[in-house]
């Protein structure tokens, strides 16, 4: 189950068949349900049954009889921590912003968005981690998005509990939306690991599309989906020439940390 805040205490309760997205969800899904959150109790009602929410744990009842419990869980991206391989590029790792243009730290040692790397790439693997903010009645909704070169966008938002949409978590806007919507709530640390190819070109003309296959918490998203242009807000065209890792600004908190690229040998 998953509930989807509505603002002024009230939400939506959606059931997923089989388990979670990526661990065993079966793609179907009920009906939503309304449900209210009073004096920090959550309650709503499913068919005949009435689920109530405190302390992590949500109860079931029937005619007044508990007929089943279940405890929250919070979700981990297994790929949260991971080490850069040899020969893979460090672009942030907490220490400092050396590695890129209009890079600022926060106290706590988290780069913020609108930073573009002076490092810049062809072919390769890129991690990233990055953290949502809170915020469900902000119109940006912790919008922000990782460019490969400067051109190709995987998109960041706080898409928990939404339909996959290209402009969504995980979506490659106007291109394609992700094959399951693996967006963890807001405040969360997520992953992305790309797996990126890039353009071909002769002659100053393009010959083959650049490609990528994007893993979300470590669940495809993206399986080697051909990238016919270039995001439409990008900060650079496309072209043979190498580019940087953009993490763009569009007035939202976002953080990152444990950027690394491993370049793919010719």
């Amino acid at each position: 189950m998953q509930a989807i805040s509505l603002g002024k205490g009230k939400f939506h309760a959606v059931w997923w068949n089989g388990g979670l997205p990526g661990d065993g969800w079966d793609k179907h899904e009920s009906a939503p349900r309304e449900g209210e959150i009073v004096a920090g109790v959550t309650t709503f009602k499913a068919d005949e049954q009435t689920a109530t929410i405190k302390d992590g744990v949500m109860v079931l009842t029937t005619d007044g009889k508990v007929i089943g419990e279940l405890k929250r869980i919070v979700r981990k991206s297994p790929a949260l921590g991971a080490k850069p391989p040899k020969g893979a590029v460090v672009l942030f790792d907490g220490k400092n912003d050396d590695q890129f243009e209009n890079g600022r730290v926060t106290k706590d040692e988290l780069l913020m968005q609108g930073a573009t790397s002076k490092f810049k790439h062809q072919s390769g693997t890129l991690h990233i981690e990055f953290q949502i903010p809170y915020g469900p009645l902000v119109p940006s909704r912790g919008n922000s998005g990782c460019y490969l070169q400067s051109r190709y966008e995987v998109q960041m938002f706080d898409s928990f509990g939404l339909k996959p949409h290209n402009h969504e978590c995980g979506g490659i806007p106007s291109i394609k939306e992700p094959d399951l919507n693996m967006s963890f709530p807001p405040l969360s640390w997520q992953t992305y690991d790309v797996d990126f190819t890039a353009a071909q070109f002769a002659n100053g003309q393009k010959t083959k599309n650049a490609r990528m296959t994007v893993r979300h918490n470590r669940v495809v998203v993206h399986d080697n989906v051909e990238l016919p242009h270039a995001t439409t807000s990008s900060p650079q065209p496309e072209g043979p020439e190498p580019g940087p890792i953009n993490l763009q600004d569009h007035n939202s908190e976002v953080r990152y940390a444990n950027v690394w690229f491993l370049e793919k040998q010719p």
